[in-house]
C-alpha cells in the first residue's frame, strides 16, 4: 500500500529550490578529479589471490580528501566467479554486513598493511593473473584492471581512463568512490534496478540509474525506486554466438551509475569497491552463477502461485468474504485473499480492528477457508506507533530495538502517526519481530506477510517532536501529510554529503522522506551505510519468524529489495497506474527481477490506481495470469476492480486464469528449478536464443520457463498482435492443432479478440498439465497431460521436459525428504517409431498421492499411430483395452508473413491411459501411414 500524493507539486518545488544550490547536476560537464592510483607493491595472498597496494598520485579535495593508500585484493573464487575488492589500505570501511549476505572474507588490514611498498615482484607493465573462465590483468601507473574471456579473449570491463574519456581513472575518498569501464557499442546491457524502464528491459543510454531505496511510485519512470540492484548483465553477439556475463559492485551505498552507451562510470558515496564478476557464457548460466552467490531462491509454496486478490480498503470482514463469493459466482480462480492496513486497529502493526475484523470472527472466517483450501495474507509495515497502551511499542521499548537519533529511538510519521524503525542488523530486534509474529499468529492464523514501505518510508523529513497541543494525524485529510514538528538535518556529512546522487530524481537530499542518515543502528552502524539494506534485513527476520512458527514455508512479500532478498522473498514492482503504458512497463520489471534472482515477482493487474479502463482490465488480466506472481490489487481511492466487475473481464480471466491453473505443474517445477540454479520463471526471449540479436531488446513478449511463450496485446483497440517468433515450431497451447513454423526469426499477425491471449509452445518440449480448477489445491489432484512437442512434420525429433513434486509447505524444497519426486520425461522420434519414457527419482511421495498420467498429447508428428506397447517399471500392460488413439491434422497460421512448404502434419492424443506418476514408464508405437 502506498499513495499517490497529492503534495507532489509541493514536493517538487521544495526539492527544485534546494537543486539550484547544487553543483553537480546529473547533465554537466565531467570535472576530471585527480590522477588515479599508482600500483606500488602486489603479491600472492594466502588464499591462493593476489593482494596489492595503491598510492593516490595527486591529491585533491574534490568531494573530499583522497585515501592515500588503498588495497586491492583479487581472487578467482570459482571456475566462473572473479572477485576484486578495493578499499582503505589502513582503515576498516563499511561493507555489507557478512550475516546478512554469507561470502568469503577478504584478508583482514592488519594481516597485510606490512606487505612492502618498495618491493613489486610481477614486472612493470602489464601483468595477468588467469583463472578458469577470466582472466584478471593491470596496469601499474595509474593503475587501471581489466577483466577478459579466457576462451575468446574478449575484454569484459577495462577500468583505465585517458584523457579523452569523460570520465576519470580511479577514484577514492571517504564519500565518493569513482570507477567505470570502457564497453563496445553493441554490448546489450540489463539489470541496475530497481526502476521503470520507458524503453523496455535493455538499459538505455543517458538514462539516469540511481541505486537508492526510495518510496518513489514505479509510475515514475528512470528514478531510483524500492530495489536496490547494482549488477548487470552484458550479452554481446561474437560472429553469431551470444556472450553473456554479469557484474556486481556489492555495496549497499546511494549511487549513480551513467550509462553513455560505450562506457559506464559508478559514482558511490560510501563503502568500498567489491566487484563480482560472473563468466556465463549464457543468460541462464550467468544467472545460476549469480544466485549461488547471493542466494538460492527461495523456493514459494505451491498455493502461491495461484491467483490472489487484494484491495486497500476492505473496510470489513463481510467485504472480504463477498469478495471470495463473487469469485466462486463468476467462475474465476482464487487461491489468496489479503487485507492491507483495514483488518489493523488503527493502523498498527500486528493488531485487528475490534469492530470490523474482530477475532474470533476473523478465525473463523480463516477456519472455514483454510478447509477449503484457501489462505490469507496481511500486510505490515516496519514504522511501531508510538503509543503507551500498544503492547508491541512497550516491548519494543523494554528490548532496546529501534534504530536511534543522538541517543533516542528516530521518530518519523507513517500510516500509525509517530513511528519508531525497527533496527533489524540488532539481533535482539530480530527475536523481539519474530515473537511479534508468533503472537499475531495467535490471533490470526496467516498464510505470509506482506511487508511495505521498507525503503523505509517516512512522511517526514528530519528531526521530528510529537507536536503539544494538537492530534496527529487528526483524522481528516490525506493520511501522508506530515504533521509532526521537524527540522531539518544538514548539518553534517551524512545528511549532506559532498556528491548528490539523482535521488528522487532530482538530487532530493539522501535523508527526504526516510530515516536521517545520521542516525544509527546496531553496533553504531549509520543509516548513511545501511539505507538500502533496509527491507533486506527485515525480510530476513521475517523469513525466520514465519518458518519458526509451524515449520512451515514462509511466503513473504517485500518491496524493498536488495541483492540476496528473492533468497527469502517475492517481489511485485509497487505503485502502478492503470495505464497501456504501464501495462507495458511491467513486463520489463518482472524480467529485470527474474535476473537480479528474484524470480516470484509480479505486478498489480489492472493498475494501483486510477481506475482501469474495461479493456485494459482485459487485457492487464491475460498478461497479469502469466506473472510468475499473479495478484490483483487497487488503491483506497479508485473503484473496486476485481476481475468480476465487467463481464468481459471475467470471462477473459477465465480464460486466461484458466490456462495458468493447467500450467501450475510447469509453474511449480519451474520454481523448483529457480530454488536450485536461479533460473528465472519468467525470462526474456534471448534466454532460449542468446545467438540471435533482434531478440535482445524485446519486452513486449516473454517466456515462461524456456519453452512457453506469451506474446499479449498491449495497444489499445488492438485485436491483432504482431509477435517476433524465433526459428522453429510454435504450437498454441489453446489450439495445439495451431501450428507455426519459422526458419528465420521474424514477425508475424496473429489474431487476437479481446478475450484471447497468443500463449505458444516451443518445440523439442514436454510440459505436464492438469486439468486445472478453481483453487491449487484441487487442480494439483486432478489427472495429468503430457504435452510433447516435436518440430513440425519431422521424421527424427527429441524433446525433454520434467516435473517436480513435493508436500509444498515443507520448508524446504528439495529432493531425500521421503515427501517429494522428481521425474524427467524424454520422447523421440525415428525411423517409423515414436517413444516417450519418464525416469522418476524418488517415487514414494508420487505414489502415495495416486497421481496419474491419463492423457499424452504428441504434437508435430509425420504419420499418425499404429502398433502400441506401453511398460510400467518394467513391466508390460497388457490390458490397453481403455487406450484411445484420436489425431488432428495441424493448422497453419493463415496470416504467415513468410512462406514455408506447408506440409502436412498431426497432433495424437492418447487417451484412457491410468499410468501412475511415480512409477517409471516407456511408451511406443510404430505410425502408420503418413496422412
Amino acid at each position: 500500500m502506498n499513495f499517490f500524493s497529492s503534495s507532489s507539486l509541493f514536493h517538487f518545488l521544495l526539492v527544485l529550490t534546494i537543486c539550484i544550490c547544487c553543483v553537480n547536476l546529473v547533465y554537466t560537464t565531467p570535472v576530471k578529479i585527480g590522477k588515479g592510483y599508482r600500483l606500488i607493491a602486489i603479491e600472492e595472498s594466502p588464499d591462493g589471490g593476489l593482494i596489492g597496494h595503491l598510492k593516490v598520485k595527486k591529491k585533491n579535495n574534490i568531494y573530499g580528501p583522497d585515501i592515500p593508500y588503498l588495497q586491492l585484493y583479487v581472487k578467482h573464487e570459482t571456475d566462473n566467479r572473479l572477485r576484486i575488492q578495493i578499499t582503505d589500505a589502513e582503515k576498516e570501511r563499511w561493507e555489507v554486513p557478512y550475516n546478512l549476505l554469507p561470502r568469503e572474507k577478504a584478508p583482514l588490514l592488519k594481516q597485510t598493511i606490512g606487505v612492502s611498498r618498495k618491493n613489486n615482484p610481477f614486472p612493470l607493465g602489464v601483468s595477468e593473473y588467469s583463472g578458469n573462465e577470466l582472466i584478471f590483468s593491470f596496469t601499474t601507473d595509474p593503475f587501471g584492471f581489466s577483466v577478459k574471456r579466457k576462451s575468446n579473449g574478449q575484454t569484459l570491463f577495462n577500468s583505465s581512463s585517458d584523457d579523452s574519456d569523460p570520465y576519470n581513472n580511479l577514484v577514492f575518498k571517504d564519500q565518493y568512490l569513482e570507477i567505470s569501464t570502457k564497453l563496445p557499442k553493441d554490448a546489450s546491457l540489463y539489470g541496475l534496478g530497481e526502476n521503470t524502464q520507458p524503453h523496455g528491459i535493455k538499459i538505455y543510454p543517458n538514462d539516469p540509474y540511481t541505486l537508492y531505496t526510495t518510496d518513489q511510485s514505479a509510475i515514475n519512470l528512470n528514478m531510483d525506486l524500492y530495489g536496490s540492484h547494482p549488477m548487470y548483465m552484458d550479452l554481446r553477439n561474437l560472429n553469431g554466438e551470444g556472450y553473456a556475463h554479469a557484474v556486481l559492485l556489492l555495496n549497499s551505498n546511494g549511487m549513480d551509475v551513467f550509462y553513455r552507451g560505450n562506457s559506464l562510470t559508478y559514482k558511490v558515496i560510501g563503502g568500498i569497491l567489491d566487484f563480482y564478476f560472473f563468466a556465463g557464457p549464457t543468460p541462464l548460466a550467468v544467472v545460476d552463477q549469480y544466485t549461488e552467490f547471493i542466494g538460492r531462491p527461495a523456493p514459494m509454496p505451491y498455493w502461491s502461485l495461484g491467483f490472489h486478490q487484494c484491495r486497500w480498503g476492505y473496510h470489513n470482514l463481510s467485504v472480504i468474504e463477498d469478495v471470495i463469493a463473487n469469485y466462486k459466482k463468476a467462475k474465476i480462480p482464487l487461491d489468496v485473499i489479503w487485507n492491507d492496513d483495514d483488518h489493523m486497529d488503527g493502523k498498527k502493526d500486528f493488531t485487528l480492528n475490534p469492530v470490523n475484523y474482530p477475532g474470533p470472527k476473523l478465525r473463523a472466517f480463516l477456519e472455514k477457508i483454510h478447509a477449503e483450501g484457501m489462505h490469507y495474507i496481511v500486510i505490515n509495515d516496519p514504522g511501531i506507533g508510538v503509543n503507551k497502551s500498544y503492547g508491541v511499542y512497550q516491548r519494543g521499548i523494554a528490548n532496546d530495538v529501534f534504530i536511534k537519533y543522538q541517543g533516542k529511538p528516530f521518530l518519523a510519521q507513517v500510516w500509525p502517526g509517530a513511528v519508531h524503525f525497527p533496527d533489524f542488523l540488532n539481533p535482539k530486534t530480530v527475536e523481539w519481530w519474530g515473537d511479534e509474529i508468533r503472537r499475531f499468529h495467535e490471533l490470526a492464523p496467516i498464510d505470509g506477510l506482506w511487508i511495505d514501505m521498507n525503503e523505509v518510508s517516512n512522511f517526514c523529513t528530519g528531526l521530528c517532536t510529537i507536536p503539544e497541543g494538537r492530534i496527529c494525524p487528526n483524522g481528516t485529510g490525506p493520511g501522508w501529510i506530515c504533521c509532526l514538528d521537524c527540522k531539518n538535518v544538514t548539518n553534517t556529512k551524512w545528511d549532506d554529503p559532498p556528491y548528490k546522487i539523482n535521488a528522487s530524481g532530482i538530487q532530493a537530499p539522501i535523508g527526504y522522506k526516510t530515516i536521517a542518515t545520521s542516525a544509527t543502528h546496531y553496533n553504531g552502524v549509520r543509516e548513511y551505510d545501511a539505507h538500502s539494506l533496509y527491507g533486506f534485513s527485515e525480510t530476513i527476520a521475517t523469513h525466520k519468524g514465519l518458518q519458526a512458527l509451524e515449520g512451515k514455508r514462509p511466503f513473504i512479500l517485500s518491496r524493498a529489495t536488495f541483492v540476496g532478498s528473492g533468497h527469502y522473498a517475492a517481489h511485485w514492482t509497487g505503485d502502478n497506474k492503470g495505464t497501456w503504458e504501464d501495462l507495458r512497463y511491467s513486463i520489463s520489471t518482472v524480467l529485470n527481477f527474474g535476473i537480479f534472482g528474484v524470480p516470484m515477482v509480479g505486478s498489480d493487474i489492472c493498475g494501483f490506481y486510477p481506475a482501469p479502463t474495461e479493456e485494459l482490465c482485459n487485457r492487464w488480466i491475460e498478461v497479469g495470469a502469466f506473472y510468475p506472481f499473479s495478484r490483483d490489487h487497487a488503491n483506497y481511492y479508485s473503484p473496486r476492480q476485481e476481475l468480476y466487475q465487467w463481464k468481459s473481464v471475467a470471462e477473459s480471466a477465465r480464460n486466461a486464469l484458466g490456462m495458468r491453473y493447467k500450467l501450475l505443474p510447469y509453474f511449480y517445477t519451474l520454481t523448483y528449478e529457480a530454488h536450485t540454479t536461479g533460473a528465472p520463471i519468467a525470462r526474456p526471449l534471448f534466454f532460449s536464443f542468446p545467438n540471435i540479436p533482434k531478440l535482445y531488446e524485446l519486452s513486449t513478449q516473454f517466456l515462461i520457463g524456456s519453452s512457453v511463450m506469451v506474446s499479449p496485446v498491449l495497444e489499445q483497440g488492438k485485436t491483432e498482435v504482431k509477435a517476433l517468433f524465433p526459428p522453429g515450431t510454435w504450437y498454441s497451447l489453446f489450439d495445439m492443432t495451431q501450428a507455426i513454423v519459422t526458419k528465420e526469426p521474424h514477425y508475424l499477425t496473429l489474431d487476437a479478440p479481446l478475450h484471447v491471449v497468443n500463449v505458444h509452445l516451443y518445440q523439442n518440449a514436454i510440459i505436464p498439465m492438469q486439468h486445472g480448477g478453481m483453487l491449487t489445491k484441487e487442480a494439483r489432484m486432478t489427472p495429468f497431460t503430457i504435452v510433447v512437442a516435436f518440430p513440425l512434420g519431422a521424421s527424427e525429433g527429441e524433446a525433454k521436459g520434467k516435473l517436480f513434486l513435493d508436500e509444498d509447505e515443507l520448508p524446504e524444497m528439495k529432493l531425500g525428504n521421503g515427501q517429494s519426486t522428481y521425474i524427467d520425461f524424454y520422447a523421440k522420434t525415428s525411423n517409423g517409431t515414436v517413444k516417450i519414457w519418464s525416469e522418476v527419482q524418488e517415487s514414494k511421495y508420487a505414489i502415495e498421492k495416486g497421481w496419474s498420467i491419463e492423457k499424452v498429447t504428441v504434437l508435430g508428428l509425420d504419420r499418425i499411430g499404429g502398433a502400441f506397447e506401453i511398460l510400467v517399471d518394467g513391466t508390460e500392460v497388457t490390458d490397453t483395452s481403455n487406450v484411445q488413439f484420436t489425431s488432428e491434422e495441424h493448422k497453419y497460421i493463415d496470416k504467415l508473413e513468410e512462406g514455408d512448404d506447408k506440409r502436412k502434419s498431426m497432433m495424437v492424443d492418447i487417451q484412457g491411459l491410468e499410468l501412475p506418476v511415480g512409477k517409471n514408464f516407456v511408451m511406443s508405437w510404430k505410425m502408420g501411414i503418413s496422412p
